[in-house]
């Protein structure tokens, strides 16, 4: 029988002393009554743009976004300016977290200098003080390299969170994701490293994390809410679907309910990658590739998996919170846990409102959505990490 760690309760249904506790981190219990108290997700797909890109977004701004969103630990990726390769190009950026971040950022280390490609990054010195490695935006194509960052990962105890693009084929093609999949499937079979899959696609690469599965590999995977909405049929011409890798078809949008469904698929990753106003809004072939979605992830998949009953609360609570945490060695709490004592991190919520997506609410600098003027439920009023509120809404304070 299913055990659920974190059991989805009222406010108004907390212990006399659990509401105490609220009161006692400046949550006033007759504001929140009818709320929903929800844990401080985990997004383990996240673009911050600093060092390097800050007319795109920052550390306040990404964190702040994160906040309002309901989540309290992200992983960034290391395709920044200075690229994080080395202990001193990323201590450039987790300086830049020390002193603006109000939510946990947990950094990548990149997987090869420079995300280049040629030679490993300084994957020794960055161990201590990254997530895991990851190369996001771009696949390694050298099968060799690859096989030696998957060894020195294995032997560092580090997860490769890997971008599958073969850019043998077209980035709109399957092929292009469930051929670097498959090599690199080989490779884990071969290494026995940790392997995480980023963002899945297609039903192709969903059928190959399945057999992997089966077959005893380690071998995790995530999607993100746009490619469990919307099919190549169903988008626009604009910048805010362009992303990659690129909305696949309906069969594929299909099959990823389904890898929710039974899970194969084991979390949610938002791809949050922010870029400017004039980077987004020309024509969809020029326009930059990457939209926002910090802050629409949970009323999205709340709306559109949960209530449209595909997938139930306690599995959307798996998928944001508890299976991240779990593969990437985060704590894992319940409500009962975090109210109890020490510095306690979760999300209040309201289930009931419903509103349309508006990005130029947005905390992030990024406005460029998919799911802008989408009509949603569920709207986050309150977000605490470490015993302290980092974002209460407005209309509320």
């Amino acid at each position: 029988m299913r055990q659920d760690i974190w059991k989805i309760r009222q406010v108004k249904d907390l212990k006399e002393a659990e509401r105490r506790r609220l009161r006692s981190i400046g949550i006033e219990f007759s504001d929140f009554s009818d709320y929903y108290i929800l844990p401080g997700f985990t997004d383990v797909h996240v673009h911050l743009r600093e060092p390097g890109f800050l007319y795109k977004e920052t550390i306040e701004t990404g964190t702040g976004a994160a906040a309002a969103g309901g989540f309290t630990d992200i992983f960034s990726m290391p395709n920044l300016k200075p690229c994080s390769d080395s202990l001193r190009n990323l201590k450039v950026q987790t300086e830049a977290i020390k002193r603006r971040a109000i939510v946990r950022v947990h950094p990548y280390g990149a997987l090869t200098r420079n995300e280049e490609g040629r030679e490993l990054a300084a994957m020794e010195e960055l161990a201590p003080y990254v997530i895991g490695f990851s190369d996001d935006g771009r696949g390694v194509m050298d099968d060799m390299l690859m096989e030696k960052a998957m060894i020195k990962a294995k032997a560092l105890k580090k997860v490769v969170a890997a971008h599958c693009e073969d850019e043998s084929f077209p980035r709109e093609s399957s092929q292009a994701e469930c051929k670097q999949l498959e090599r690199d499937l080989r490779l884990v079979r071969k290494t026995g490293c940790a392997y995480h899959m980023c963002h899945v696609s297609t039903k192709e690469s969903l059928r190959l994390i399945r057999e992997a599965k089966e077959e005893g590999l380690d071998v995790t995977c995530e999607t993100a809410p746009h490619y469990l909405v919307f099919s190549s049929e169903t988008i626009e011409k604009k910048g805010n679907f362009k992303m990659n890798p690129p909305i696949k078809g309906e069969e594929d949008r299909q099959a990823l309910l389904e890898a929710l469904r039974d899970g194969v698929i084991d979390m949610i990753g938002t791809d949050h990658a922010p870029h400017s106003r004039e980077e987004k809004e020309g024509a969809f072939e020029e326009s930059a590739y990457g939209i926002v979605g910090l802050e629409t992830a949970f009323p999205v998949l709340y709306t559109e998996m949960v209530l449209g009953g595909i997938i139930s609360m306690e599995r959307l609570m798996d998928l944001m919170y508890i299976n991240p945490g779990k593969r990437f060695g985060l704590p894992v709490k319940s409500l009962e846990e975090e109210l109890k004592g020490g510095l306690p991190d979760f999300s209040l919520w309201d289930l009931d409102e419903e509103y349309t997506v508006d990005p130029e609410r947005f905390i992030s600098k990024g406005k460029s959505s998919p799911f802008e003027g989408r009509r949603v439920r569920g709207r986050c009023a309150a977000t605490v990490s470490e015993g302290r509120p980092v974002w209460i809404r407005e209309e509320i304070k």
